[in-house]
């Protein structure tokens, strides 16, 4: 028996397997080196001009997007540090629905700055205080540099709401934003509530089609469902509907039981009975006054033939989210089975018509007059990719509304408030008197990457830009911003109209600064040895609802 070396320390204590780093090489630089790892990706996407990526996930489906939110979902991150950017990044798009590539890149390039100070010699509890002072401070100067009168804003005034909505949309799919931004305001604005706080982004529904182009794209007050009606009735207007959850068909008993049938008139008799009730039914239904049938789910042959004879429209959606949605379009109540509907249980529709539109057969519900409750975005375009795509900047634009009928406060886009605030911090910081101001000083450097990212991306000198924003904001030019269209340095960021909702720059730089210092917290990893057992796939992606 060879000599078997006793464990001690650490290794004693915890179970065999386990890791354990500590220390500022092992845990502290290893945790910052895996967040920068993560932010150099995101950041490239960051911007009007940023790079798509290509993500292609365990499902073999492939995402082409420069969307940081659906990046980071996709990319299955392993690394406890860079999950803790990745949390901020989901709470930021949860909180605001935009933003969440500013908050991963500028995280990253916070503790990028930490890393360089900590090899100077700072302590990591130095450099969390000075920039929880200098993230609070950031704070009070956002506020100062809030646009004078954008406070009060009609939330319904369309041309308010696209000037808010502009650079959200364009740095997701730049050069379409003066196309879709009308379309995503039109939108948002039929089903705006009466009190806007309370404006529900499901409401602004998105369908996509493939063919046709960008101009094709329109709203629909209603829905657009990709199903055709059952039946032969392809288009009924102004008209009653009757929604039924289950299925319209005749429905098994609920007890077992055995008919005996001694003759052949019994049995004719039988089959007889079993039609006239169906008859009955749908003959009730059509009393009431409805003209659309939709059902929840089969519907039999039986009770189709009826349908027809009434000249009934018979629908059939089997998602029961969609049949939720409907209802709330139509106004009607879903009954459980299928029976008289009482009149307050019926919705109305302004029409119902099939349309073929590129190919696929879709049923179009238009409910102009009633409660607009729900708008459906149609989107054309000529990819999968490309429409999902367009999805993702219609989804932004509509986060965007949401979070500007709850704060309308707009500051300067375009890396203005960015190069601003790095130059009112730079001098907060000679003020400090403690190791605090290094910091303070390399926070406020961290801002400087929004701009030469912007720059970069663009195929911009970004030391020249910089430089020359530096020089025109010391003279009293607060709003001027890089100009990436003309590739111009420097533009006053009103007449560009780029703006972006102070609340956005608010939480991703919250998010950043608070993640960043979680993650300089950490002095210490101590992981266990992985749960045995055969490893499984996740479940295969569920539909977002």
């Amino acid at each position: 028996m060879g000599f078997q070396m006793q464990p001690y320390g650490v290794q004693a204590m915890l179970k065999e397997g386990h890791k354990h780093l500590s220390g500022l090489e092992e845990a502290v630089l290893k945790n910052i080196d895996a967040c920068k790892q993560l932010s150099v990706i995101t950041r490239t996407s960051l911007g009007p001009n940023g790079m798509n990526k290509m993500v292609i996930n365990h499902l073999d489906k492939i995402f082409v997007t420069n969307d940081a939110a659906t990046i980071v979902n996709e990319l299955e991150i392993q690394h406890p540090a860079a999950k803790i950017l990745v949390l901020a990044s989901k709470a930021q798009q949860e909180e605001i629905g935009d933003g969440a590539n500013l908050t991963i890149s500028f995280a990253g390039e916070l503790l990028q700055n930490a890393e360089e100070l900590i090899r100077m010699g700072l302590h990591p509890s130095e450099i969390i205080s000075g920039y929880s002072k200098a993230i609070n401070k950031t704070v009070e100067i956002l506020d100062e540099l809030v646009e004078k009168g954008s406070e009060k804003m009609d939330v319904r005034n369309k041309e308010q709401v696209i000037s808010r909505m502009k650079a959200a949309v364009a740095s997701k799919q730049f050069g379409q934003e003066d196309i879709l931004c009308p379309l995503i305001a039109d939108a948002c604005i039929q089903v705006c509530p009466k009190n806007p706080v309370n404006f529900n982004v499901d409401n602004v529904r998105v369908a996509k089609l493939l063919g046709g182009g960008l101009h094709n794209c329109t709203v629909v007050r209603g829905m657009a469902l990709k199903i055709d009606a059952v039946g032969s009735i392809k288009r009924v207007e102004k008209a009653k509907v009757a929604v039924f959850a289950s299925g319209i068909d005749t429905s098994a008993t609920e007890t077992k039981g055995t008919v005996l049938i001694h003759s052949a008139e019994q049995l004719e008799n039988y089959a007889k009975t079993e039609e006239a009730k169906i008859e009955e039914l749908i003959k009730a239904v059509a009393d009431s006054g409805a003209r659309v049938i939709v059902s929840g789910g089969a519907v039999g042959e039986m009770a189709l033939h009826f349908c027809e004879r009434y000249k009934l429209m018979v629908l059939k959606i089997s998602s029961k989210f969609e049949l939720r949605r409907f209802c709330r379009t139509t106004g009607a109540v879903a009954v459980l089975k299928l029976s008289q509907p009482n009149p307050d249980d019926l919705g109305y529709v302004d029409s119902v018509s099939v349309e073929e539109i590129g190919g696929v057969r879709v049923t179009i519900v238009k409910n102009e007059e009633g409660g607009n409750s729900v708008c459906t975005v149609v989107l054309r375009g000529s990819t999968d990719s490309i429409l999902d795509d367009l999805e993702r900047a219609v989804d932004d634009g509509v986060n965007t509304y949401k979070a500007m009928c709850r704060d309308s406060r707009i500051v300067p886009g375009a890396a203005a408030t960015e190069i601003e605030l790095a130059r009112k911090l730079k001098e907060f910081s000679f003020k400090e008197t403690g190791l605090d101001q290094y910091a303070i000083a390399k926070f406020a450097e961290s801002f400087e990457m929004v701009p030469k990212t912007l720059a970069e991306n663009a195929g911009l000198n970004a030391m020249e830009i910089i430089s020359s924003l530096y020089a025109e904001h010391s003279t009293g030019n607060t709003k001027v911003g890089i100009d990436l269209d003309q590739g111009v340095v420097c533009k006053d960021v009103s007449t560009m109209n780029v703006w972006d909702l102070h609340i956005t720059k608010y939480f991703a730089l919250k998010y950043a600064a608070d993640a960043a210092c979680t993650v300089l917290r950490v002095d210490q990893i101590i992981m266990a040895k992985p749960a045995g057992g055969p490893k499984r796939d996740p479940a295969a992606g569920m539909d977002e609802d």
